[in-house]
């Protein structure tokens, strides 16, 4: 699995952007947000019961991680049509403000060393990554279990600082100076 440090892998995939069919689909590449920060989380799968309360607790901060100047996007090795009727399936993302990203191939998740070996979709990760493509933090857990989109917003909030951050760290608080 790439992990800190690495650069994250080039990628063009089909998103989906909206619930609309004339408008739902987006081509979403490397190129396209050089120089931005990127929030890339993955699910393994659409249509599953954890998967959409994350999607729509990341959702519901998408204007605090654009407010940073990042990017988020979520990610999975469905279809952009599996997106598309699984977003005007659910509520809670047909208004969603933030691409779905199709890795129908999973050439990005197989890059990133994701890929569950036993079930065959990608694992429960979440990558932030900085302007210059390098990884600054991932965040990998069980298929079973949701992860904490507060959690990342804090991390990438902590990384923007460019300083060292103590344990359990808020916006406006001290950072460490070394001695």
């Amino acid at each position: 699995m790439l992990g800190i440090g690495q650069n994250f892998p080039r990628y063009s995939l089909t998103a989906v952007v909206s619930a609309d069919p004339a408008t739902a689909f987006q081509t979403i590449d490397t190129a396209s947000l050089a120089g931005k920060w990127q929030v890339m989380f993955f699910w393994p799968k659409d249509f599953t019961f954890v998967c959409p309360t994350e999607i729509a607790a990341f959702g519901k901060l998408a204007g605090a991680f654009a407010d940073r100047d990042a990017q988020l996007l979520g990610a999975s090795t469905d279809s952009e049509f599996v997106h598309l009727a699984w977003r005007q399936a659910r509520q809670e993302l047909r208004d969603l403000r933030l691409p779905m990203l199709a890795d129908i191939k999973r050439e990005l998740a197989g890059a990133l060393g994701i890929l569950d070996p036993q079930a065959g979709v990608a694992q429960r990760a979440t990558y932030i990554v900085d302007p210059q493509g390098v990884i600054r933090f991932v965040y990998v857990t069980d298929l079973n279990v949701g992860r904490n989109p507060d959690e990342v917003l804090r991390v990438l909030d902590a990384l923007q600082t460019d300083e060292l951050c103590p344990c359990n760290w808020q916006p406006g608080q001290s950072t460490l100076k070394a001695a």
